[in-house]
């Protein structure tokens, strides 16, 4: 609105014309003001987002580190276990051996003790694969909780982005608040 229209309408240009501009003025000003602090409140809310962003790829390497530290001890565990079983079985074997019994005996005893130790083998290879699947869904677990809070964090930022009036909803905005005071500024 232009201030030199006002004395066009009858009204008296001293007074009345510098409470126009003057509250037109701050309106302006109280516009651009929220606007600017909104554009401030999304730059934080985005620097904090790349904050905790590393943070949670921090976390997730972590994770996924420990996670792959158990997995490589359960395997040496379990490897030493078989080792251990093996030189039991074959202990054991050689004791049916020297033990001089009969052919036939000797035999089923030392196929006995091939499929204990084979049972054995089996049960740890059966638990290692075990370990293995869980080992595979700890790692998707942490995939998904790090691209859970990536997309919370990105969606944070986009609600603090679109918090910011536009340049022109801010112009329409003192734009109509300065329209009002100019038509209730009119004789009746």
């Amino acid at each position: 609105m232009c201030v030199a229209a006002l004395p066009t309408l009858g009204l008296s240009t001293g007074a009345t014309t510098a409470l126009f501009a003057a509250g037109l003025g701050l309106t302006a000003a109280n516009a651009f003001a929220q606007r600017s602090a909104a554009q401030s409140a999304a730059n934080q809310t985005y620097n904090q987002a790349l904050l905790a962003q590393q943070s949670a790829e921090d976390s997730k390497r972590l994770q996924q580190q420990a996670l792959a530290e158990q997995k490589s001890e359960t395997e040496k565990s379990k490897a030493q276990d078989i080792f251990a079983k093996n030189i039991e079985a074959l202990q054991a074997s050689r004791s049916i051996i020297a033990s001089e019994q009969a052919g036939t005996t000797v035999g089923l005893l030392l196929m006995d003790q091939d499929r204990q130790a084979a049972n054995y083998r089996e049960s740890v290879n059966q638990t290692l694969e075990s370990a293995r699947r869980q080992y595979d869904r700890n790692i998707l677990a942490t995939e998904a909780g790090y691209q859970n809070r990536i997309n919370q964090l990105q969606s944070n930022v986009n609600q603090a982005y679109n918090q910011i009036p536009s340049l022109a909803g801010t112009l329409l905005n003192v734009a109509t608040s300065g329209l009002n005071s100019y038509v209730s500024l009119l004789p009746d």
